[in-house]
């Protein structure tokens, strides 16, 4: 279950776990994609739940995991991804600014994980994987966003130490500058081209490359794996380089 499947990074997480077999339930807020990407996977044969919700309604959450769980058995792996950026400087920054991060970031990882969990205690399994980023380290113009997705990872944290008697895992990938719509809107809201963040970006990764959802995709993978079973609790930075 990827919330805030349809583009970018979780689209490309839904992909990947669809390619490997699993069964993909999405949400997200944006119709038109999202059909667009159901579309997609369904004509490529994979097994597809989607349906327009909010992650900061309770009950639109309850409602679509229960559906979920309904039509395919089990809810084995959350991904809490669904995502908004409302950048500027804290003297800028409204209230409305403030609340909308912080809603759609904790409050909507609180919702599903809490709905998520009522299915994986039951069934003794379960991964919840939280979508961070490296502003987790502080970023300027971010005040909210940097403290959403420092956040999700004390959240990760603590999730790992209650569910982890149920055979649930809790994880963390942190991304760092990948190459989205959201990072596009960055470029459009600081009045450059979208070619010269990357250039400006890629010149402090170590790696020397920007980052692909792909990339992202793959840690995520990681963490659902059963073979990661005895990782719980971790933030993986994925930015091309160290990150503290």
């Amino acid at each position: 279950m990827i919330t805030g499947g349809s583009r970018g990074i979780g689209r490309s997480i839904a992909e990947q776990f669809a390619k490997e077999g699993a069964n993909i339930a999405m949400i997200d807020v944006n119709e038109e994609a999202l059909n667009e990407t159901a579309e997609q996977f369904k004509s490529e044969g994979y097994r597809v739940y989607a349906k327009v919700a909010s992650v900061t309604e309770r009950a639109e959450i309850e409602g679509a995991m229960a559906e979920i769980h309904e039509q395919f058995g089990s809810i084995d792996v959350l991904v809490n991804n669904a995502g908004v950026i409302r950048d500027n400087l804290l003297f800028k920054m409204s209230d409305d600014d403030w609340e909308m991060v912080m809603d759609v970031h904790l409050k909507g990882a609180f919702y599903a994980s809490r709905a998520a969990q009522v299915y994986m205690t039951k069934n003794n399994y379960g991964r919840i994987i939280n979508i961070s980023s490296t502003s987790a380290l502080g970023n300027r113009g971010q005040s909210n966003y940097s403290t959403a997705k420092a956040g999700l990872q004390g959240l990760t944290k603590t999730l790992a130490i209650e569910l982890g008697k149920f055979g649930i895992t809790a994880n963390s990938v942190a991304p760092g500058f990948i190459e989205t719509d959201m990072t596009k809107a960055t470029a459009e809201r600081i009045g450059i081209p979208f070619e010269a963040l990357v250039e400006a970006s890629v010149s402090q990764i170590p790696v020397g490359r920007s980052g692909k959802p792909e990339d992202i995709a793959n840690a995520v993978l990681f963490f659902a794996d059963e073979k990661s079973s005895f990782v719980s609790g971790q933030v993986l930075y994925v930015a091309g380089g160290p990150r503290n």
